[in-house]
């Protein structure tokens, strides 16, 4: 039997580099599972689409489907816009298949690649300080939905201790609070 094609679903972004790296992280996963038809298809702001990505998969005879939001967390889009796109596909396509997987998540290889980087940063500094002697601030993107947000606070969480911290602090980009203005002002009282 074959194996089901994948196709990555993103968000999608006006900025040329962050589609140029999402292709790229796609190109990566093809690189993985060689025997598979990898694709990707986005919400919005971008092209493909997900529901193009389906039409054509569909016209080179793919009815069998992997879908994996390619995205760090759960929130809005990946709980409900995807899946929206994916029912809809679905219910105007009977014969085909479309198995929905989930987000990146909380995951010991994300963890480790924020360590690299923490890691990275400081080997620049040229005054070495303990660690324990310095606030670690984490910065998510932000969401309405609160599961999402909570994951950050989790990661900040686990590189704290992890790392050693003598204190660390979330902030974000935006959508929810505190964002990176306040949580600076905040910390500064610390």
């Amino acid at each position: 039997m074959k194996k089901p094609a994948v196709l990555i679903c993103g968000h999608g972004s006006r900025d040329t580099d962050a589609i140029e790296e999402f292709k790229n992280f796609v190109g990566s996963i093809e690189e993985k599972i060689p025997d598979r038809q990898v694709g990707y298809g986005f919400l919005e702001f971008a092209s493909p689409t997900i529901g193009e990505k389906l039409i054509k998969m569909r016209d080179l005879g793919i009815n069998n489907v992997e879908a994996v939001p390619g995205m760090l967390f759960a929130a809005g889009h990946a709980k409900n816009d995807i899946p929206s796109v994916l029912n809809n596909f679905i219910a105007e396509n009977k014969e085909f298949i479309i198995n929905y997987g989930r987000e990146l998540a909380i995951h010991p290889k994300i963890l480790a690649a924020s360590c690299a980087r923490i890691e990275e940063a400081e080997a620049t500094c040229k005054t070495k300080i303990n660690r324990k002697d310095t606030l670690l601030l984490v910065v998510g993107r932000g969401t309405s939905d609160p599961d999402a947000n909570s994951n950050i606070s989790k990661i900040t969480r686990i590189l704290w201790e992890g790392m050693g911290f003598g204190w660390a602090e979330t902030a974000y980009t935006g959508v929810t609070f505190p964002l990176i203005g306040p949580a600076l002002e905040r910390i500064l009282l610390l």
